[in-house]
Formats: C-alpha cells, structure tokens, sequence
C-alpha cells in the first residue's frame, strides 16, 4: 500500500527530535550546522538566519552523499545539523532522510520563525 504524507510526516516526526530556537542556538554554539532547506526564492523573499548553510530539499540527498560527485564539504554524519524549513514539514522529511543516510544527530528547528538567534540577512523589507 502507498504510503501518505500523513504516514510520512508522522514517521519523520517520530524520528527527528524537534527543538526550539534556543536549542538551536546552543547546539550551533557548539559547531552543529544550521541547515536552511528552503528552495532560492523563498531566501529571497523571506531572508535567512546568519550564518545558515544552504541546501534545497531537492539536492540535500546529493550533498549528504560523501561518494556523491556533488557532496558538500559541511555536510558530514558526525556533525549535528539542526534543520529548518519555513514551517517544518519539509525539515522533517528531510531530518528522517539525513537518519536514514547515517547522520546520527539530526534535529528539526521548525521554520525560520522559530530560530530566536542572529537577525534574518537579506529580508524582504516588504514583508
């Protein structure tokens, strides 16, 4: 049987821990890598936490993959990455993705909303 998104999410949710923008601060303090999944014009619009790292959802499977010709050097399974989407969905699916690849401390930040850390770079000012 196929599965839903429903099924999907609630997998992803049970799998990723979600945690507040405090923690998040935190953890990125520590060196986890925060990790904006959003696709380019949804920065454009809405901005970006300081400091966030860049993947789209649709390519984080290639730049995960150290054996991917297009793997990204900030991506590595021994690093926390700390996940953000614009509401959390997205940051999830991803999270329970990253798992499966072998990323073994992966978080769900939520959306951009929820980082309480550094201003948001590049915000729309008509927003």
């Amino acid at each position: 049987m196929p599965l839903t998104l429903k099924e999907m999410l609630d997998a992803a949710n049970a799998a990723v821990e979600r945690i507040d923008g405090d923690k998040a601060q935190e953890l990125v303090a520590q060196g986890a890598l925060l990790l904006d999944i959003r696709d380019a014009p949804e920065l454009e619009k809405a901005g970006r936490a300081i400091g966030a790292h860049h993947i789209p959802r649709g390519m984080l499977e290639f730049r995960a993959d150290p054996a991917s010709p297009y793997h990204d050097p900030e991506m590595r399974p021994d690093r926390p990455v700390v996940l953000h989407c614009a509401s959390g969905g997205r940051a999830a699916l991803a999270g329970k993705l990253l798992k499966d690849m072998g990323y073994r401390e992966v978080y769900n930040l939520g959306g951009l909303k929820d980082w309480t850390g550094d201003k948001i770079e590049g915000m729309d000012p008509g927003m």
